[in-house]
């Protein structure tokens, strides 16, 4: 009989490449890890993982068990689901990770309206990078990501994973006042090509989305200053050392006066955020109206 938590750490292993990183992300040894993959061999009669100095690959045997490991896990979810409804499921509490501009802008108006249509329900929210609470979620860590698209990130047909869209947005062109494109309408992204910007650091989702942008109107960004806090992106931009692309939202409330927010010419790059949870899990109720909450706070922005 294959044990579920023993598929639970293949799944681990899988999506970190490393039995040490699959480790600290369950919390366990790597000692602990690499027992349970070795019970998992000894009960399915298969070498599932190749070992190297550079990690872990599965092997076609446990590429098959995978398969079949996000099909079990996703109905132990169900099970878990339709368990917590049968006993009513209306207290408890929803782990969540999203971003900060996400945060406020739905997970924020979110939470006021669950404390009115369940309050039974308490959601302990963590910051976190778009391209960080997806693994968390797989991980366990947490219940919900507020997520956004980025190079590398798992598909909308991913088995392992349940997706609710939430809004898209597009990036404003943040300038200088001085900057010659200031005083204009739309910017078209090619007249930045000469300029030095300013942006999120490499592995942040919004560098991938300025970086494509910047790409597919010919020309590579040269990232001299670099902050994943837009407001320190926006404070140098009124300092004159650069231009910026910055997500809509997150220009909300900030003080713009210094600078030159201009709309992008053409079809502009865009934020696209979404819920996540992990297959089967969408039905538990108390991550069910969690998922409604923040769907109708996105309608609502």
């Amino acid at each position: 009989m294959i044990e579920a938590r023993r598929l639970h750490i293949l799944r681990a292993v899988a999506d970190h490449g490393t039995v040490t990183a699959a480790a600290a992300a369950l919390y366990l040894t790597p000692s602990a890890v690499s027992q349970q993959l070795t019970a998992l061999e000894q009960e399915t009669g298969h070498r599932l993982v190749d070992r190297s100095a550079r990690g872990v690959r599965l092997t076609p045997a446990g590429e098959i068990l995978l398969a079949h490991t996000n099909a079990v896990l996703a109905q132990l979810e169900r099970a878990e689901a339709e368990l917590a409804a049968y006993s009513s499921g209306a207290a408890g509490t929803v782990t969540l990770a999203a971003f900060a501009t996400g945060i406020g802008l739905v997970v924020a108006p979110a939470l006021n309206r669950l404390a009115e249509t369940a309050p039974g329900i308490r959601v302990r929210v963590q910051d976190a990078e778009g391209d960080a609470s997806l693994p968390m979620v797989l991980d366990r860590q947490v219940d919900v990501a507020v997520a956004v698209e980025y190079r590398g990130a798992p598909g909308a047909d991913d088995a392992r994973l349940t997706r609710v869209p939430l809004y898209a947005e597009p990036f404003d062109a943040v300038l200088p006042v001085t900057h010659p494109l200031a005083d204009g309408g739309r910017v078209p992204l090619a007249g930045l090509a000469k300029d030095v910007w300013i942006g999120p650091f490499p592995g942040n989702p919004c560098h991938d989305v300025v970086v494509l942008a910047c790409e597919q109107a010919g020309f590579q960004p040269v990232m001299e200053h670099t902050s994943d806090d837009f407001r320190a992106v926006v404070a140098l931009a009124s300092a004159g050392a650069g231009v910026a692309l910055v997500p809509r939202s997150a220009l909300r409330g900030m003080d713009v006066t210094d600078v030159a927010v201009r709309p992008v010419d053409g079809i502009a790059p865009t934020r696209r955020v979404f819920a996540a949870v992990r297959c089967g899990a969408e039905e538990h109720p108390l991550i069910a109206p969690v998922l409604a909450a923040l769907r109708d706070a996105a309608a609502e922005d």
